[in-house]
């Protein structure tokens, strides 16, 4: 059981998601809470979320039930969501791997819908699947980061539009979802599932 703790870059994810459009998810070869985070480079998308909009960069709580459980083809994966002091945590039997992605609320919101087109602002921790690697996270550096929906990878379209403002979510991607074609830079791998813990702190049209 990796248990992956929260810890990568922040807006380094998000702009690969961008950059690569629907390639795939997957990150290193042992366990390991060190981020690769300026293995992304971002093309011209987001701006860091300013003002209140932090994430929290303390290690999350060790006890506790996980908000979510779900066992795939291979592996199973325990996600608990961020709290206002704390980042989220996911927990990787690894290897992991669904052949459909799967969204979880785990803590729901009460703002607006998100729209599909939607301008978002997130707290993101990336893990991959293969290895319970963290390869990507905006709760190391405690900065938030903004994308718009429609230029980042389908797998986080999925996790975040239709949600409300307010909620924290976990995707559990496909390759397909992700980067099918892999990131070599990120450790990930074609055919690699990628889990995502997301806390949508805003949304503009």
């Amino acid at each position: 059981m990796a248990s992956v703790a929260i810890a990568a870059c922040a807006a380094s994810l998000v702009m690969t998601l961008a950059a690569c459009g629907s390639d795939t998810e997957a990150p290193s070869a042992t366990t390991s809470s060190s981020p690769v985070s300026d293995v992304f480079t971002p093309p011209a998308i987001t701006d860091m979320a300013t003002g209140d909009s932090g994430c929290p960069t303390a290690a999350p709580a060790s006890e506790g039930a996980p908000e979510w459980t779900l066992p795939g083809v291979t592996g199973s994966v325990a996600v608990t969501g961020s709290t206002d002091t704390a980042a989220p945590q996911i927990d990787v039997n690894a290897p992991f791997s669904v052949t459909e992605t799967q969204v979880r609320t785990l803590q729901a919101g009460d703002g607006p819908v998100v729209a599909q087109t939607a301008t978002v602002f997130v707290c993101y921790m990336g893990v991959n699947g293969r290895d319970g690697t963290v390869f990507d996270s905006s709760y190391q550096s405690g900065t938030s980061v903004d994308f718009p929906l429609d230029g980042v990878i389908p797998g986080f379209q999925k996790a975040i539009a239709g949600q409300k403002v307010g909620s924290t979510v976990a995707v559990a991607m496909t390759s397909a979802d992700g980067y099918a074609d892999g990131q070599p830079s990120a450790g990930i791998q074609p055919g690699d599932t990628l889990i995502f813990a997301i806390k949508i702190l805003d949304a503009s049209r």
